[in-house]
């Protein structure tokens, strides 16, 4: 029975999100719905005795705010640190300075389909200093698309390519790698360094030459004509001194410097990173506009980017929290575990069917964080009932995720992308599925060769 009734609350849960409803206030019901569910058929208890206010219905509500606290204290202030920074690097134009830096020297490639793979992975390691898929596609939109149309690449497989740059979530800072790292107690330095990039390594490669191979056929298969036209260059007065492009990557170079990699003897985190990069760079707008009140002025951005993420991000882990919780009080979650076992899944099926439900889930949300969040919290008692670490089920569904995502026409990335390139984002999918379906099959792959 507790199967039956997740699956109606779940897939009422994935109605709603495809139907653009808020995620986190339909998280947080259905999460209620099968917390007080369970309670009421005998299945199973919101908190243990101990931790009970004496009320099931205020049971649930306190373990949201427990939830909250401990979200919001921890890793929620790593998330809105990163997003301040973000928020504020995009303000004084350093994100458009480091994208046009590292956009010249493919110009010098004369093939301009080897141009093109070539910009996919120049905007995967932008996506190391940018971390938002959205955010990275509007600035190569506006810089990298034009390149690619005066080449001779057509307007589908410029907007595809781009609208794909950040099929990994892979930075240190990253929200997901964050919460991943966290979720199996792994530090997000080694996590990266030991787990994302040997992944990374494999998965890029491939999707730089499905994504030649494919968009050259597509092109082919549409008659488009492969010619050059004299490039495209727009003027933009706001673009500041190319010394900017360094920003970004600021806090990414002081969180690898100070850690187990090199520098032990001091003390570095995400906060102080982004910290410390925020100043650098008032430093430098100073420098610049040698005007005190519009530098301090600025600084608002930078507030503004913490509680963006506070509203939107660390509210969606813990609405994806609580509908977790909501399954595992009603007993799904232990039922599906035994029935893997009992069919003979074990633990490499067992993480394969984790990643499709994630990788569906994301397809038909338009999210990766949605679905990923929702399930990262189940994750290690799934592990541990498996008999494997939480990391090698988090990392593939992590990166499965942000994989799917580009697949889906409604998602955030690919509606921008394709808007800014006047073109449908159903057509944009047909060429970005060969791609991502490969970097799935490819990570899924290289997760059980090297960590399985």
């Amino acid at each position: 029975m507790s199967i039956v009734l997740s699956l109606i609350v779940t897939f009422w849960v994935g109605f709603l999100i495809v139907k653009k409803y808020k995620p986190q206030p339909v998280l947080f019901m259905a999460g209620l719905i099968l917390m007080f569910t369970a309670v009421a058929l005998g299945l199973g208890t919101i908190l243990p005795a101990k931790q009970s206010t004496g009320s099931v219905i205020f049971d649930a509500f306190e373990f949201i705010k427990q939830t909250m606290s401990s979200r919001a204290a921890g890793l929620g202030l790593n998330i809105m640190a990163v997003g301040g920074f973000a928020r504020y690097m995009d303000h004084i134009g350093a994100s458009r300075a480091l994208v046009k830096l590292t956009i010249k020297p493919l110009l010098a490639l004369r093939s301009p389909y080897i141009v093109m793979a070539g910009a996919w992975v120049v905007g995967m390691f932008l996506g190391l200093c940018i971390n938002s898929a959205s955010g990275l596609a509007m600035l190569l939109m506006v810089t990298m698309f034009p390149v690619l149309i005066s080449l001779g690449v057509s307007r589908l497989s410029a907007t595809a390519v781009i609208a794909t740059t950040l099929c990994l979530d892979w930075s240190p800072s990253d929200t997901g790698t964050i919460l991943s790292a966290q979720t199996a107690g792994i530090d997000p330095v080694l996590y990266w360094t030991n787990y994302q990039l040997p992944i990374a390594a494999v998965v890029i490669p491939v999707v730089a030459l499905l994504h030649y191979f494919t968009q050259k056929y597509f092109d082919k298969r549409d008659e488009h004509v492969v010619q050059a036209s004299e490039l495209v260059k727009q003027a933009d007065e706001n673009m500041p001194p190319m010394i900017y492009a360094i920003l970004p990557a600021l806090p990414l170079v002081l969180i690898l410097s100070f850690s187990s990699l090199w520098i032990t003897w001091i003390k570095m985190d995400i906060i102080k990173a982004m910290f410390i990069g925020v100043t650098i760079g008032m430093i430098f707008e100073y420098v610049r506009h040698r005007d005190g009140k519009k530098v301090l002025g600025d600084i608002q951005s930078f507030f503004d980017g913490l509680g963006m993420q506070m509203a939107n991000v660390i509210t969606l882990i813990v609405a994806g929290e609580t509908f977790a919780k909501g399954l595992m009080v009603i007993g799904t979650i232990d039922q599906v575990i035994a029935s893997a076992q009992s069919s003979g899944f074990g633990a490499a099926g067992m993480i394969v069917v984790m990643i499709a439900i994630i990788a569906i889930c994301s397809v038909i949300m338009g999210s990766g964080n949605a679905p990923f969040f929702a399930f990262a919290s189940l994750t290690p008692t799934v592990a541990a009932k498996m008999s494997v670490a939480p990391v090698v089920m988090l990392l593939p569904m992590h990166f499965a995720a942000s994989a799917a995502r580009a697949m889906s026409p409604i998602t955030a990335v690919i509606v921008v992308a394709s808007s800014m390139g006047g073109v449908s984002p159903f057509d944009v999918v047909k060429r970005t599925f060969i791609p991502m379906a490969g970097a799935l099959i490819t990570l899924v792959i290289a997760n059980f060769v090297f960590f399985y």
